[in-house]
């Protein structure tokens, strides 16, 4: 048996600067979490197509090492600890 792939990697921005880098599988409550804590963004977008949440996860952790290492050791300003 399969596992099931129904999550997906996805980014916050703020203008063209991106500010928070997640994974879920319900995109759309995740955006009223986010809006509810008081995050301020403009723009969502998937980085990833579907994929079991083992592996959306891995890609997360991909994309705010990319991401680290083009801005000094910095995560996303959203994103709670350095990689």
């Amino acid at each position: 048996m399969s596992k099931k792939r129904n999550s997906h990697t996805y980014a916050l921005f703020q203008g063209r600067r991106k500010i928070y880098i997640g994974y879920t599988s319900d995109l759309d409550r995740r955006v009223v979490e986010h809006k509810s804590d008081g995050k301020d963004f403009d723009r969502v977008e998937k980085t990833s197509a579907l994929m079991t949440e083992a592996a959306a996860q891995r890609r997360e952790e991909q994309h705010l090492e990319a991401y680290s290492k083009g801005h000094d050791g910095k995560v996303p300003r959203y994103n709670k600890t350095a990689r």
